[in-house]
């Protein structure tokens, strides 16, 4: 009874991870890399070895890594002002008040509204809103592939 549990609540963490992944409320990378380390360890890491967990581990990293780094990554190759950058950043927490709709269009409207004030030029801080957003959309797209890669190497572990 209490391994159905633990398997249960591995299962669970990984979906909510997938889930959280686009949704702005839930940490999805790490929800997904806790429900991963939580079925190796429920099988006593024979069938998950610790080898994959650090494997699992280092791509978990990556997708966080590459999710905060493209929207700004994004801007900069644009040229965005410090005062851009700054927009995207005030914009993306305002978004996660705001849902779905605001975490993906939120730190557009800041990094545009941060270069308009930085440069007075209307052309430039759409071009910079657009560019920080492209990115954006980018890192959250590697997140999204990252996370279902780490399960697949979780399944596929405890399969063979």
């Amino acid at each position: 009874m209490e391994m159905t549990l633990l398997w249960g609540l591995s299962v669970v963490l990984i979906v909510l991870g997938l889930a959280g992944t686009v949704l702005p409320v839930l940490p999805g990378t790490l929800l997904v890399w806790a429900g991963i380390v939580l079925g190796a360890w429920i099988d006593d890491f024979t069938r998950v070895s610790v080898t994959t967990v650090v494997v699992i581990s280092l791509l978990g990293l990556l997708a966080w890594g590459l999710d905060y780094a493209a929207g700004l990554l994004g801007a900069q190759k644009a040229g965005a002002s410090k005062l851009a950058l700054a927009g995207a950043a005030i914009g993306t927490v305002l978004g996660l008040f705001m849902g779905l709709v605001g975490v993906l269009f939120m730190p557009l409207v800041g990094a545009a509204v941060g270069e308009y004030l930085a440069r007075r030029d209307g052309t430039r801080a759409a071009h910079v809103g657009l560019a920080t957003w492209v990115g954006i959309m980018l890192g959250l797209l590697a997140k999204v592939v990252l996370s279902f890669i780490m399960v697949g190497v979780f399944a596929a572990a405890l399969l063979i």
